[in-house]
């Protein structure tokens, strides 16, 4: 009904207390959705976008996707979140999507584009993304503070000399999501110099290609720590990477916040070194590992070392033991996937209320 449209146009365009966001699933299958023509009119007043397309191999759902972009990105969106969920088809490399994506944000008088973007997380795209498109969207939205683009493909395509563009041409980020490949000593001379911004969160996602670059050294982290004393790591360690290459990646002076070892094999060693070197900072633990007497009393030993714990995930059986170590020496413990017999799939986590 028009009063209701305008109902809901008045308060898209309410910037005091009101969130301006809008969660969208493009999963209909149809080219003329009649709920996008219903929002049409407001989706130049939405200030916060997360749009999920569901069922790639439909190219409808990725039309539509990019049509609610375009009329978006017509407006001066804030923070843009793209995802993707269901499987991927077969030789499906993004193409139609990134392209979309960067006409989108492409600025002009006529259309806003990128150019009030403030946040942009690409981590839920199921396909390599362009060293290009990335360049791209540095251009088109120099006002960024956060870019996440640590979306866990098997392929990095993101150079560090690309990094140290982004860098140059949005002075105000403060959080990055990247490849662990992506970084090298350039990043993070530009990551020292004395007038960027502090640097806040860094997402690193490391895979079977960080054997084959140079890892940064302790005294590298410590000088990042020391520039940033705000800056918080999250780190996820695939299974692809092999296993003597951890401990060159889980130097002791990363500000370590999050860290997931996700590898099913025998981590008994880098819980330890986990224990000795984040202590004082680690949050959020996740594991993919294989039990045993050995694990639980790394377990426990990580338990009454890490008092900041607010999230413990292990996902292989452990003792009754490893459940009281983690509730009795981790006030701040929330939730917890901590088994002591194998449940179907998926394991549901505990929350302590």
């Amino acid at each position: 009904r028009p009063e209701r449209r305008e109902l809901l146009k008045r308060l898209f365009a309410t910037e005091n207390e009101f969130v301006l966001d809008k969660f969208i699933w493009c999963e209909t299958g149809e080219r003329e959705d009649p709920s996008l023509q219903l929002f049409s009119s407001l989706l130049p007043l939405v200030r916060h976008l997360k749009i999920t397309v569901s069922s790639l191999s439909d190219p409808a759902n990725r039309s539509a996707a990019l049509s609610v972009l375009r009329l978006a990105t017509s407006g001066p969106l804030r923070t843009l979140s793209l995802s993707c969920s269901g499987g991927v088809p077969l030789f499906y490399s993004g193409h139609d999507l990134e392209e979309g994506l960067e006409a989108a944000l492409t600025a002009s008088p006529e259309h806003v584009g990128g150019a009030f973007l403030s946040h942009l997380d690409l981590r839920g795209v199921p396909f390599t993304l362009s060293q290009s498109l990335v360049r791209v969207l540095a251009r088109q939205s120099p006002n960024l503070r956060s870019l996440l683009v640590n979306n866990q493909t098997l392929v990095c395509k993101v150079e560090p000399e690309a990094v140290v563009e982004v860098l140059g041409l949005c002075p105000l980020l403060n959080t990055l999501g990247l490849f662990y490949t992506s970084l090298s000593q350039k990043v993070v001379d530009e990551l020292l110099l004395p007038q960027r911004c502090p640097l806040l969160a860094m997402e690193l996602y490391c895979e079977r290609f960080a054997k084959y670059i140079p890892p940064l050294e302790d005294s590298v982290w410590a000088g990042l720590k020391h520039r940033h004393p705000g800056l918080k790591v999250s780190l996820i360690l695939d299974h692809t990477l092999p296993m003597d290459h951890f401990s060159s990646v889980l130097q002791p002076s990363v500000p370590l916040q999050h860290l997931e070892l996700l590898t099913f094999t025998d981590l008994v060693q880098q819980t330890h070194l986990v224990t000795q070197s984040y202590s004082h900072a680690l949050e959020t633990i996740i594991l993919q590992t294989t039990s045993s007497p050995e694990l639980d009393s790394a377990l426990r030993s990580l338990a009454a070392a890490c008092s900041l714990l607010r999230e413990v995930h292990c996902y292989c059986v452990v003792s009754c033991d490893v459940i009281r170590a983690f509730k009795d020496g981790c006030p701040r413990l929330w939730r917890y996937t901590l088994k002591t017999r194998k449940e179907p799939h998926p394991w549901r986590c505990t929350v302590i209320k």
